[in-house]
């Protein structure tokens, strides 16, 4: 039962508390046993029960609850480095999709690469990921669009959150563009998915979740509203991509459909937000994917004042957004979405593990939750997300173990 003292501040992100409050102690302190948290406080109320337990030095540096990236396309073929030239030369994201380029072209590289080439990719990258202090990844498939290859995707989640330390929570996005060999055949594609992939991946247990691209060149709000209306009816929770590129109606589609996510909301209406207002759905921001393509950063002022959580996650993927960086995703969270540090870092932990529903978990730092954790060589939670650096994480503890 290891007590972790010394610690300069410590972030316990309740999830019943506001957003901006995200529980902070100083001279703080606290004990595990196994992969379960036993004790939180001030090292000062230790109880005498913990005297004899062996005690770790955090040598004053601040500790959070594991990151979780609840937005990521973890497993694809190839990468995207040309389009990033081109869209520095003036080419919109549209533009370079219509030309062949984009998701179409990932898709076709995953499609090329072997089961056991995606896992080592992924692996590596997943491995790099828990150096940053992320815990637990949420991750999409998207680029295979057939049987053979969404499967595929998806069984390298299954693989990967069996071998390796980081916990992955899969979702289905056969609805992500319309594949080539479908373009003049909308209806049987959106059959494949509704009639034979959602059934499969429910009854193997491959996804815990569907989502669907919704915004002009992907899918419109009806198309989506029966993909995810199939994925209900098999046991799949719903998330959205939404009002990325455009206000397509995806913000309010979501409400409608119980989504535990909306994600983007680069182009939420006000309706959008009044719609999630009250939901109970999580709108996930993604800060990257808007830097990369110069797009706006999703409002986050007006959705928290309109009571709308907001987690915060990277998109990571081949060409939006090819970082896994989560904290850099956080300080420009607070940089160029206005949110405060704390606001951020729930964000983060507790509200991300909302938008994967896991809250009741992982996200915190309180008795009975996962002992996810990363010490961070900062003395407090505002001084490491203004002094940005590759990677202050010196320590990360995942089930209680010290990776």
């Amino acid at each position: 039962m290891p007590v972790l003292r010394n610690i300069s501040q410590l972030a316990t992100c309740p999830p019943g508390n506001p957003q901006q409050d995200a529980g902070l102690l100083d001279n703080a302190a606290i004990a595990w046993t196994g992969a379960t948290i036993d004790w939180v406080g001030c090292y000062q109320d230790l109880p005498s029960e913990f005297d004899q337990e062996p005690l770790i030095d955090c040598e004053r540096r601040l500790v959070i609850p594991g990151l979780i990236d609840c937005h990521t396309h973890l497993c694809f073929g190839g990468w995207r480095g040309d389009e990033f030239e081109l869209r520095l030369q003036g080419a919109s994201y549209q533009e370079i999709a219509a030309a062949g380029g984009g998701i179409s072209s990932t898709v076709t590289a995953t499609r090329a690469a072997s089961g056991g080439k995606l896992q080592r990719k992924a692996k590596a990258l997943l491995d790099a990921m828990l150096e940053l202090g992320i815990t637990t990844v949420e991750c999409k498939s998207g680029y295979g669009l057939d049987t053979a290859n969404e499967l595929k995707q998806l069984e390298v989640y299954r693989r990967l959150d069996q071998l390796h330390p980081v916990d992955l929570v899969p979702t289905f996005l056969g609805a992500h563009i319309i594949p080539p060999e479908y373009q003049d055949r909308r209806e049987r594609y959106i059959s494949l998915l509704c009639d034979e992939l959602i059934p499969m991946i429910a009854k193997e247990g491959l996804a815990r979740f569907c989502d669907a691209f919704v915004e002009t060149g992907a899918f419109t709000t009806d198309e989506a509203r029966q993909i995810f209306a199939a994925a209900s009816a098999h046991g799949l929770q719903i998330k959205v991509h939404a009002d990325q590129l455009s206000d397509g109606e995806g913000a309010a589609l979501a409400a409608e459909m119980g989504a535990v996510s909306a994600e983007h909301l680069e182009y939420i209406s006000a309706e959008g937000i009044k719609a999630l207002a009250g939901s109970g759905t999580v709108a996930v921001s993604l800060p990257l994917a808007s830097l990369y393509l110069g797009e706006p950063f999703l409002p986050a002022r007006k959705l928290l004042a309109a009571g709308v959580p907001v987690a915060v996650a990277t998109d990571f993927n081949p060409g939006s957004a090819p970082s896994y960086h989560l904290p850099l995703a956080m300080t420009l969270a607070c940089l160029s979405q206005q949110m405060t540090p704390q606001e951020a870092l729930n964000g983060a932990t507790t509200v991300a593990a909302r938008a994967i529903s896991a809250e009741t978990r992982i996200g915190s730092l309180l008795p009975g939750y996962n002992a996810d954790l990363a010490i961070i060589d900062m003395p407090s939670l505002n001084q490491w997300l203004y002094h940005f650096v590759p990677n202050a994480c010196v320590a990360v503890y995942k089930n209680g173990r010290h990776d």
